[in-house]
């Protein structure tokens, strides 16, 4: 039985855990070039620094539910936590490249459980009441981690060194790891379930092909190489065999009875399409603002870090009012905002204030921090309790293939759209247009020198790309606007209906 006390000690020794896992994602992002320089690496080489990562952790994530079953929360989490935090300080010492990407592979796998274990053990800990307010608190580490992270690595990197991107781990593991030792306790563990390696390994290769697809696709130049298209067919191939696999066997890697729950069915498509919105506009503006406005990359940091700020109110004033509101409602209205902002993005230009850009990216963050804590809550109200752990998990793969896909998809969208752009601009290069008289011209720009031309000819590339991103903006705003009608397909939670959980004075188990 835990304490009032203890269970403060779980969900700080938890948080902790998450924070480091989702900040893990993107805090390298901004060292690259300085470890690209470190280990005398290509820049195709190097970013296996976050491709080893993110296929690490995907590919480990859907093994928590078995995992804490057969071994326990308690010892999982803490060997995750001790994993973790141990391969942090080698990634920190790496020499050489390969060094750091068996590091950073080591890293995300043991990592993978963080995110999916302590989603479980908050649904566990607490009533039904309760969770909206506790689920708001743990989703500002999962949202505003990755979002805080690449101006966190900027401020190591430039003050210390890359190699402190890691180091900063060190402590907070320590702290992790005491925490869950001093107040978690253990409980029954089912020794009797044995592993599905079969269709671990079908998912397994699934997942991890599709990631690795994503993620050197547009560096490729997607299926015009062998290696993409290899890629690919093992992934659909492998996923084929693992539905198949899943429908055939007494006892299947992921339980299937987790898709006969309509709100988690709906949950599941609606993370998938915050994940992708999220993550694929926090990777198109970085190189918006620094390729096509100069901005500095200090500048764009600060520009961009608000909208943290505006997820963290969100999720503070949407955990006091979640048991007040219709919880369909509360995500409605985060996502028509999160629309909103990008309708508003639709409509920038190589001349916006930075005003313009924090305002849009508060509201947005707003709308996200609103849309986290009540999907979440509704998501997992009606679900039986011992398919929680593999329920979050899936949760959590659902949001990490989101993200991966709303990336690749809108930087491969941006290639194309700028290329389709350049060549209807530049059809209209017409020389006996007033506009493009020599005296209406910008100095040295013009069609009768090469100089001219091709000064021409950056700025036609610099419009074109600037309408591709307008256009995915676009894009993701009807995504958004789309999924709106789902939210109704849930049934919104009877706060009364406590499941699993325990009354507000029961001392509460933490286990299995």
């Amino acid at each position: 039985m835990t304490t009032r006390a203890q269970r403060g000690i779980i969900t700080g020794s938890i948080m902790l855990a998450t924070v480091m896992q989702t900040l893990d994602s993107t805090i390298a992002n901004v060292a690259l070039p300085h470890m690209q320089g470190s280990m005398a690496a290509t820049q195709d080489q190097i970013a296996w620094v976050l491709t080893s990562y993110i296929i690490a952790a995907a590919i480990a994530t859907p093994a928590t539910g078995f995992l804490s079953v057969r071994f326990g929360r308690k010892r999982l989490l803490a060997i995750s936590v001790v994993g973790f935090t141990v391969t942090s300080m080698l990634c920190g010492a790496a020499q050489s490249l390969d060094q750091i990407v068996i590091f950073r592979l080591a890293q995300g796998a043991c990592g993978a459980a963080f995110v999916p274990l302590s989603q479980a053990i908050m649904l566990d800990m607490y009533t039904m009441e309760q969770r909206g307010k506790m689920m708001a608190l743990w989703g500002v580490g999962v949202m505003v981690g990755p979002i805080v992270g690449p101006a966190l690595g900027g401020y190591l990197t430039d003050a210390y060194s890359w190699r402190w991107v890691f180091y900063i781990n060190v402590p907070f593991g320590i702290l992790a790891f005491m925490g869950i030792m001093s107040a978690m306790s253990e409980g029954a563990l089912d020794k009797v379930r044995r592993f599905d390696w079969l269709g671990f390994t079908f998912l397994s290769l699934a997942i991890g092909s599709m990631q690795l697809m994503l993620d050197r696709g547009n560096i490729k130049d997607w299926f015009s190489a062998n290696e993409i298209v290899v890629e690919g067919l093992i992934a659909a191939f492998a996923l084929y065999l693992f539905i198949v696999h899943s429908m055939t066997a007494k006892r299947p890697f992921i339980d299937l009875h987790l898709f006969k729950d309509r709100n988690l069915l709906v949950g599941l498509v609606l993370m998938f399409t915050v994940g992708l919105v999220l993550y694929a506009t926090m990777a198109l503006l970085p190189p918006y603002l620094e390729t096509l406005m100069d901005y500095p990359v200090v500048t764009t940091g600060l520009v961009l870090a608000p909208r943290g700020i505006g997820t963290m109110a969100a999720m503070v004033l949407a955990g006091r009012i979640i048991n007040r509101v219709d919880m369909r409602l509360l995500i409605s209205f985060g996502l028509a905002l999160a629309a909103f902002s990008l309708w508003e993005m639709t409509r920038f230009n190589l001349d916006i204030s930075e005003r313009t850009i924090i305002t849009t990216g508060v509201v947005q963050g707003f709308g996200l921090g609103f849309i986290f804590a009540p999907l979440t809550t509704i998501s997992f109200a009606t679900l039986a309790p011992h398919l929680r752990t593999d329920g979050t998990a899936f949760y959590s793969l659902l949001r990490n293939v989101g993200s991966s896909v709303g990336i690749s998809t809108a930087e491969a969208l941006v290639a194309t759209l700028t290329q389709i752009n350049h060549a209807q601009l530049a059809s209209r290069m017409d020389p006996t247009n007033p506009i493009f008289r020599p005296e209406a011209m910008p100095r040295g720009f013009g069609l009768d020198t090469p100089l001219g031309l091709a000064l021409m000819n950056g700025e036609i590339t610099r419009q074109a790309a600037a309408i591709a991103y307008l256009d995915d903006f676009r894009v993701m705003m009807f995504m958004t606007i789309l999924v709106i009608p789902l939210v109704y397909l849930m049934r919104a939670p009877k706060m009364g209906a406590m499941g699993a959980a325990p009354s507000k004075d029961e001392p509460v188990h933490v286990m299995d």
